[in-house]
C-alpha cells in the first residue's frame, strides 16, 4: 500500500494559503511568515516534486498516466514539516536536496496535472492543515486544498523578473543552465499549470493579490503579517 505520513501537532490556529506561479517568491515569504508566526511551513510543491523524482528515476514518460498511477501504491512518502523547511522522505530516503533540479521541476508540472496524483496527495495536505497553525504554499492551496483557509494570498510578478529569480536560484544551487532556457521552462510550466483540467493555477476569489515584481521580501512579509494580525 502507498502511504503519505505527517507528524502531528497539538495546537490549533489559522490556515494561511499562499499561491502563485514559479519565481514570485512564494517559498521565501512563506518560510519567513511561518517563522514569525511560529507556524509550520508546508511546501506542497515538494510533494509533487517527490512524485516527479520517482517518475524520473523509474524512467517513465510523463504521458504514461497509467504507469505513474501504478507507482503510487508502491510509494511511501513522508513529510516532516518545520518552521523553515519541509523534508521529504520517499520510501525512507530523504530526497529534499534532489527536488529542485531543472529536470524534476519540469516534470513536476506535468505530473501534477495527472488526476490520480493530485487525488493521492490531497489527503496529506489537508491533514496538516486541519490542525491549523500552518502557512501552506503552492498552486491550488486557496482554491482546492484549503478553500476555507482563513487568509489567502496570490502572488504575481513580471515574467522576466520571475525568470531572473529562478535562474539565480538554480545557479546558486550549482546547476548549469542558460537564462533563456530557464525562462522557457518557467513559461512552459505556467502554461501547463494554468491550463490543466484539474485544479488549475488561478487566484481564489477571496485571495489578496500581490505583485512582487518590485517589492522587497521584507515588505511582502510585513504586509502579510498585518493582514494576518487582523484575523487573529
Amino acid at each position: 500500500m502507498g502511504e503519505v505520513g505527517v507528524a502531528s501537532r497539538g495546537k490549533r490556529g489559522l490556515i494561511i494559503a499562499i499561491d502563485g506561479p514559479a519565481g514570485v517568491g512564494k517559498s521565501t515569504v512563506a518560510r519567513l511568515l511561518a517563522l514569525r508566526l511560529g507556524y509550520l511551513y508546508l511546501d506542497t510543491g515538494a510533494l509533487y516534486r517527490a512524485v516527479a523524482w520517482k517518475v524520473h528515476n523509474a524512467g517513465l514518460s510523463p504521458d504514461d498516466h497509467l504507469a505513474i498511477a501504478a507507482l503510487l501504491p508502491k510509494t511511501t512518502l513522508q513529510m516532516a514539516c518545520g518552521p523553515e523547511q519541509s523534508h521529504v522522505l520517499l520510501n525512507g530516503r530523504d530526497i529534499t536536496g534532489e527536488l529542485r533540479t531543472p529536470a524534476v521541476s519540469a516534470l513536476a508540472s506535468m505530473v501534477s496535472a495527472i488526476p490520480a496524483v493530485r487525488e493521492w496527495l490531497l489527503p496529506v495536505q489537508r491533514q496538516i492543515g486541519a490542525e491549523g497553525c500552518v502557512v501552506a504554499e503552492g498552486r491550488d492551496i486557496g482554491t482546492r486544498v484549503f478553500p476555507e483557509a482563513d487568509v489567502k494570498f496570490f502572488l504575481e510578478a513580471d515574467a522576466e523578473v520571475r525568470a531572473t529569480r529562478r535562474h539565480r536560484e538554480l545557479v546558486a544551487a550549482g546547476h548549469s543552465v542558460q537564462f533563456d532556457q530557464t525562462k522557457r521552462d518557467l513559461t512552459g510550466r505556467d502554461d501547463r499549470d494554468r491550463s490543466r483540467a484539474v485544479a488549475p493555477l488561478i487566484p481564489a476569489s477571496d485571495a489578496e493579490r500581490l505583485d512582487t515584481s518590485s517589492m522587497p521580501v521584507e515588505e511582502v512579509v510585513s504586509h502579510m503579517m498585518a493582514v494576518v494580525a487582523a484575523r487573529l
